[in-house]
């Protein structure tokens, strides 16, 4: 395992890298002074627990920073929210975040993709196609607390894979929708395509960069597994998912092994 300000990495023989960018929470103290939100009002945009999944894989990427100090998944010209237009309303900084504080969350932002695509290419370097489980989480209570949002729009499990060449992994996408459907507890979960979010900048990078040698499916749970004003978990909700994905390994990689020899 190695730690760089963005992110830890830990690298195994595998051909399946689990990566969870916005589990972090830490903020620089200098960015603190000067943000109008509190660690309890940042943590209910940002990803807790999905770190806790990563350890489905030997190969794994977990962000370190807060999103309100550098957002991992939005493109570097976005990837520092300045005003409450970059981030859902919110009044975060106290005035107009001064030039050093942008670039310094910058040379992180950079960081992690410098680090990330050495280790993308030393996966690649043992096998011909790598899978990635982009994963995230999403709230759907905005309204008020115990007040769920249209679940026509909120599935339980969004798939967002406009990052990903269908031509080439199909079938593995399809399978891992099925995987994800009927878990080992034999419970149907409502897991649809692209309904809630599509993917982000993450996993458009990893396509431009290195095409369909990558499947970088971005797999948004809903926050079914914790409260998501007081943030508390769902322990065994998220043992639940954790045994959900467990599940989808083995199909999902026999499927991947199919498209390498294709």
């Amino acid at each position: 395992m190695t730690s760089t300000t963005a992110a830890t990495y830990t690298e195994g023989p595998s051909a399946l890298l689990v990566t969870a960018i916005h589990a972090g929470k830490a903020m620089r103290p200098s960015l603190k002074a000067l943000c109008h939100l509190n660690e309890a009002q940042r943590l209910r945009e940002e990803d807790p627990f999905t770190d806790r999944w990563t350890t489905i894989s030997d190969n794994s990427i977990i962000g370190l920073r807060s999103r309100f100090e550098v957002d991992l998944n939005r493109p570097r010209t976005k990837a520092v929210y300045r005003t409450p237009a970059d981030c859902w309303g919110l009044d975060v900084w106290n005035g107009i975040l001064p030039t050093v504080e942008v670039e310094r969350s910058l040379a992180t932002y950079d960081e992690f993709y410098e680090t990330t695509g050495a280790m993308v290419e030393r996966l690649l370097s043992m096998h011909p196609r790598v899978m990635i489980y982009d994963l995230h989480s999403y709230n759907h209570q905005r309204q008020a607390p115990g007040v769920d949002d249209d679940p026509a729009l909120n599935p339980e499990i969004n798939l967002g894979t406009a990052n990903i060449d269908r031509d080439v992994w199909g079938e593995a996408l399809d399978v891992l929708t099925s995987a994800l459907m009927k878990g080992p507890d034999d419970r149907k979960y409502d897991v649809r395509e692209n309904v809630k979010f599509k993917g982000g900048h993450f996993g458009f990078w990893l396509n431009e960069r290195f095409g369909a040698r990558v499947c970088p499916v971005a797999i948004e749970f809903k926050k079914v597994f914790m409260d998501e004003w007081t943030g508390a978990p769902d322990e065994a909700a998220i043992e639940r998912i954790h045994a959900l994905l467990t599940a989808t390994i083995a199909p999902v990689m026999r499927a991947t092994n199919a498209v390498e020899h294709a």
